[in-house]
């Protein structure tokens, strides 16, 4: 199967299925000498894993980082490093029910129409499971590019159904983030979203979101002219997670109803020299490079498939018949979607800082 493999210099590529052996990455351009140890990358872990509240799936993966390679003393040796995590509560027996139908927006229809075959077991490579593999990736990103650099990389809910976060990001904490179950900076918005998670669960449906990306302290110039455009390359990354429907960076959609003369970010310099923009419209990227400015976006989250209400599909061979999913499934996705994001923005800054670097050397 192709397309297993993200990045240019800095590359990931992931293996594994949702309910197989296991699930990892290798990560090929990694820089030697990173000090991390495997309980860094499982703190990242652990964030994404299932079973973390009672508005997230029960399925009890302690999901255990291991590394096997690219790895010696506790630092990166610049060799491949091959890290893997094993799958324990697997249940296919979950899905025996499945094997013969296609679920309502999930991937079953199209891979087995792609490939001739499909893995039933909870979705095979179409799971959420893989980008437990992404996150591990990241970490080791995260920690290169906040000890090399100073970016930091904070991910949060702003908006879960019709309910939107009253936050500024430029000044949310990692701290804030972390305040509360949903990952959402903004308390009271929390409990409201908290709620609303609990309804939808206790009615067998699902609900889906919007979750806000910040990069703060990316130097100017990473990103390339034309088709690498760092703002592209984030809008990729993103689309890449399970259940993203839309991308904006900026003020995005927001920017259709304005007038340029409100939408352009007037320059000015600093009492140290250093040209920066008064607003921030574009996002942190002019031109798809990045500006120097903190980049922010938005990813959408569309609702969890996998809902306990009856639903119309058809079998195999055509015959239509009702759907009522069981099984261990995430009400809304967002709480757990956070370090996804942190991660995916995590490699694509990474690698493009690489690039530049290399480059420009």
């Amino acid at each position: 199967m192709a397309g297993n493999s993200f990045g240019q210099l800095f590359r990931i590529t992931t293996f594994g299925e949702s309910h197989g052996g296991a699930v990892g990455v290798v990560v090929d351009g990694c820089p030697p000498g990173i000090e991390i140890t495997e309980e860094e990358i499982q703190v990242a872990l652990d964030r994404r894993r299932p079973g973390q509240s009672k508005i997230t799936t029960p399925r009890k993966e302690a999901d255990k980082i291991h590394i096997l390679s690219g790895y010696f003393e506790g630092k990166t040796t610049g060799t491949p490093v091959l890290m893997m995590v094993l799958n324990e509560d697997t249940k296919p027996e979950d899905y025996l029910a499945l094997k013969d139908l296609y679920r309502p927006s999930h991937a079953d229809f199209t891979y087995e129409a792609k490939y001739g075959a499909r893995d039933w077991r909870g979705s095979g490579r179409a799971s959420a499971r893989e980008t437990l593999a992404r996150v591990a990736a990241g970490a080791i990103a995260q920690k290169y590019l906040k000890e090399k650099l100073g970016i930091e990389i904070i991910s949060y809910v702003d908006q879960v159904g019709d309910i939107h976060a009253d936050v500024d990001f430029n000044t949310v904490t990692a701290k804030d983030v972390e305040s509360n179950i949903i990952r959402c900076p903004d308390q009271k918005s929390a409990e409201k979203m908290i709620a609303l998670v609990e309804k939808v669960k206790s009615e067998g449906d699902s609900v889906g979101g919007v979750v806000r990306g910040v990069i703060r302290n990316v130097p100017v110039g990473l990103g390339e002219p034309v088709f690498d455009k760092l703002n592209a390359d984030l809008g990729k990354a993103m689309l890449s997670i399970n259940a993203v429907k839309g991308f904006d960076i900026g003020l995005g959609f927001r920017s259709v109803g304005m007038r340029g003369s409100e939408h352009n970010d007037p320059f000015y310099t600093d009492k140290d020299g250093t040209i920066h923009t008064k607003t921030n419209n574009a996002g942190g990227t002019i031109g798809g490079i990045s500006s120097g400015e903190t980049i922010h976006f938005r990813v959408v989250f569309k609702p969890v498939s996998t809902i306990k209400k009856e639903q119309d599909t058809v079998k195999k061979g055509g015959e239509a018949t009702k759907l009522e999913a069981s099984g261990r499934h995430d009400p809304c996705v967002l709480p757990r979607a956070i370090p996804i994001v942190d991660a995916m923005s995590a490699l694509v800054i990474m690698d493009h800082y690489l690039r530049n670097k290399a480059q420009n050397s």
